[in-house]
């Protein structure tokens, strides 16, 4: 058979589920393009499952599941660019780019799904930390009495905290500990380590110079943290003993980061941000104008990259001994613009989802500078609206610049803090650089943002490829022997061996017996459990796909253990995101899947920890997931590990172990290339 031509095919798919109109939502697993469909009636699935390409179909937990094979990521990614921006799988951990991105947008892509899952969080304790300041600047509420105190505190915990919510976040990104991480970022929060900040005296790590900086509302170093601690504890998996790993692994890997992030992330982020201060002073002194355009278009850049904490210290410096702070001066109309661009997405987006958030996001932006929920939720991922805004703040930046418009007590720039910059500079040139870089931005998002495709409404039509008629000279879709595509496309009984005397056995014994008596050969390739549990008979895996044998010949494992192994040594040739797959190939040639628990992938990642990426080399037994089954459960997912060979039409014999209880580490498959 021809080779597939996927994107054609994901066109073939779309057309028979009844277009785009008819998806109300498209993600994809390791093997199975999993589609939510408004109305089955429109859905030819006959047709579906004959497309050349597709293993087979099955309706399963609300969802019409394509099975593809290793391919699927590739039709998932031409069948998505057909639906609208919503129907689209965004969110799903297990969305992957086929093509190469700029080091810019890999970083944009990167810190959006690192705040995607706290921004609703950010969102609200923004708007409710506006409402204070509100109640404040109307003489509502006392700032010095205990109420206030209590409402602050509600309202400032999630920005000041944010590293240990980031933690969270950036763990499961990375595929590391989350508790580990989480016990890092609340070192850099520990009141005795702000106390050192604090003192100003000089700090020392046994010897080593430690300059000390304000992790407060930090980003960067606790993502940084997280991507070294994922090589950290990839190198200790390899080399620690399985008997004290468990708690071996957190010491060392606190013992080490928290020193590091201390030692070298502080001190670059210091460095970087005085430098940049340094630098802005001297245009300040030279051209206020100038000066005011850098702060005013940079400031929101930095607080992206956490460098703006590294200012801080120099306004509060300037604030004790000359009573104002030139160089604070343009934020107001970098935090002013950003909010107006924010509030122009609002006006101007189509789609529902993307104006519930900007709303409050714009309002907590303009009213308090909270600007965070506005960057890394709507403006950051849309990248015009921040470029705009960045353009609106530096024009209003010189204006206030010309002005050496400043305020005279520490605050954060925002609308309710412009009565504290009337007494420094001009006060009419600082509310004229604030209004003309809200306009500035607000009309550049206005004018020039894609206005995206209604949550409701199908995308705009383009014109798919009609399916051409099936080959009338290829084997019938229905045999198994028929399917070609990814190499997990192989079909159920594929392979004699599956069916004989062998698998009766199940023993290692029988299987070199039979391929020295048939084939000759006496390569015999043992496959070992993964996991310690009861083994299952792969059709009685409560999955039809899986018990078809459609994806190979194998087992299926009931867990008794949190620790999913390698099952043999090679190579990592996949790696489903969200943690519940991975495929593997050992230099013998075989291929197989391991498969954690039924439908998982809508877990997206939760309760499960990745120890490997993709191209990783592996030993038999090496960790590959750590998964609280239990949560598992609790969440309503049947826990069995499935463990198929993926190639098994290619190889000689795939014989499964006979069920029952079986150990990590013991023969579960014994495969003879």
């Amino acid at each position: 058979m021809a080779k597939v031509d996927y994107p054609a095919l994901a066109d073939d798919i779309l057309v028979k589920v009844g277009g785009a109109e008819n998806v109300e939502n498209a993600t994809h697993c390791i093997t199975r393009l999993r589609l939510r469909i408004r109305d089955m009636e429109k859905v030819d699935k006959q047709a579906v499952g004959q497309l050349p390409g597709v293993i087979t179909v099955v309706e399963a937990g609300g969802q019409f599941q394509v099975v593809i094979g290793d391919n699927v990521g590739t039709v998932y990614n031409a069948f998505a660019r057909r639906l609208p921006d919503d129907a689209e799988g965004a969110g799903s951990s297990e969305k992957q780019s086929g093509q190469k991105q700029s080091l810019v947008n890999q970083f944009i892509q990167l810190i959006s799904s690192i705040f995607l899952p706290v921004v609703w969080t950010l969102a609200g304790a923004g708007l409710f930390k506006a409402f204070v300041a509100l109640a404040v600047t109307l003489g509502v509420l006392n700032p010095e009495s205990q109420t206030f105190t209590i409402l602050d505190a509600a309202a400032d915990s999630v920005l000041y905290f944010l590293p240990v919510l980031l933690a969270i976040t950036t763990a499961k990104r990375f595929g590391v500990n989350q508790f580990v991480l989480v016990a890092i970022a609340g070192a850099l929060l520990y009141p005795t380590i702000i106390a050192l900040n604090e003192t100003g005296e000089p700090v020392h790590f046994m010897g080593i110079p430690v300059i000390m900086t304000s992790y407060v509302s930090s980003v960067i170093p606790i993502i940084v943290a997280g991507w070294l601690l994922s090589y950290l504890e990839r190198g200790m998996e390899k080399i620690l003993p399985t008997a004290i790993r468990n708690f071996t692994k957190p010491l060392i890997s606190l013992f080490v980061m928290v020193p590091l992030v201390l030692i070298l992330i502080g001190p670059i982020s210091t460095y970087a941000a005085q430098g940049l201060a340094g630098g802005i002073t001297y245009l300040f002194n030279l051209a206020p104008w100038l000066g005011g355009a850098l702060m005013g278009g940079l400031w929101q850049i930095l607080v992206i990259f956490g460098l703006h904490w590294g200012l801080v210290p120099i306004f509060v410096n300037d604030l004790t001994t000359v009573g104002y702070s030139l160089l604070a001066g343009p934020a107001i109309a970098a935090v002013l613009a950003q909010g107006a661009s924010t509030l122009a997405v609002f006006l101007r987006s189509r789609s529902a989802k993307r104006r519930q958030l900007a709303g409050p996001a714009a309002l907590s932006g303009i009213m308090a500078g909270v600007t965070e929920p506005a960057i890394y939720g709507v403006n950051l991922p849309l990248k015009r609206p921040l470029y705009f805004g960045v353009v609106g703040g530096a024009v209003g930046g010189a204006i206030i610049g010309i002005g050496c418009g400043a305020a005279n007590t520490f605050v954060v720039p925002s609308a309710l803090a412009l009565p504290a910059y009337m007494y420094v500079g001009s006060f009419a040139l600082t509310l004229i650089g604030c209004g003309v870089a809200m306009v500035i931005a607000f009309l550049l998002t206005f004018l020039f943002l894609d206005r995206e495709t209604p949550d409701d409404v199908a995308a705009p039509a383009t014109e798919a490829a009609v399916p051409a008629p099936p080959d009338q000279t290829a084997p019938a879709p229905q045999d198994p022997a028929a399917v070609t595509g990814a190499t997990t496309a192989v079909a159920a009984g594929s392979t004699a061996g599956s069916t004989s005397t062998a698998a009766q056995a199940g023993g290692r014994s029988s299987a070199a017996t039979i391929s020295t008596g048939t084939s000759g050969r006496t390569s015999v390739v043992d496959v070992v459990a993964p996991v310690s549990g009861r083994m299952v008979a792969l059709e009685e895996v409560p999955d039809k796909v899986f018990a078809s044998g459609a994806l190979g010949t194998g087992v299926g494992i009931v867990p008794e253990q949190n620790e999913v192994r390698s099952p043999i040594s090679g190579k990592v040739i996949s790696v489903a995101a969200s943690g519940h797959a991975f495929g593997l190939k050992s230099p013998d040639g075989v291929e197989l899947l391991v498969h954690i628990g039924i439908d998982t992938v809508e877990l997206k990642g939760q309760h499960f920890t990745n120890a490997v990426k993709k191209g990783d080399a592996v030993n038999a037994g090496d960790l590959l997931a750590t998964v609280d089954f239990d949560a598992v459960k609790v969440a309503g997912y049947d826990p069995t590990v499935i463990l198929t060979i993926t190639n098994t039409a290619k190889l000689q014999e795939v014989t499964p172990a006979v069920a029952g209880p079986v150990e990590v580490g013991a023969p579960a498959v014994v495969v003879i290339p």
